[in-house]
């Protein structure tokens, strides 16, 4: 899945997005590194939110088909959910470096405002910045 495949039809808004991102996140860090789901505490606590905000972003992303939770409530990304997300995160962490390592943004601010750009740039300017990072010997995994 290409970043384009999601990103220029806006298939989530921008919560659904970092609501999806946080999830991957969240079993991105598990220490046994293959947690297939996660509570969504978990999501409330990594975005400050309240758990009924997480339950009411589960349901549009359950309709979207991006998340499946279990009868106990434990939420895990679908194949789509889990491309979407990996997407996503991948995005963030290439503007993220692109502000701390090219324009000297302190750490904090760039992560904050990577997260606001990287719902609105276009498929082939992530894929320029991509490249960029990649020309300049940066390497941001898939």
């Amino acid at each position: 899945m290409t970043y384009a495949a999601h990103q220029d039809n806006h298939a989530l808004s921008r919560a659904g997005e970092d609501y999806l991102e946080a999830i991957y996140r969240i079993a991105l860090e598990d220490p046994s590194g293959d947690a297939t789901s996660v509570r969504s505490v978990d999501v409330a606590d990594q975005l400050g939110v309240s758990k009924a905000s997480v339950n009411k972003a589960l349901s549009m992303l359950k309709e979207a088909g991006m998340v499946e939770q279990s009868r106990y409530g434990r939420v895990t990304l679908t194949e789509e959910g889990r491309a979407y997300a990996a997407l996503v995160w991948r995005a963030h962490r290439a503007l993220r470096t692109f502000l701390e390592s090219d324009l000297g943004v302190e750490p904090e601010t760039a992560d904050a405002e990577a997260c606001l750009m990287e719902h609105a740039l276009s498929a082939d300017t992530m894929e320029r910045l991509v490249g960029y990072l990649e020309r300049q010997g940066i390497v941001v995994p898939d």
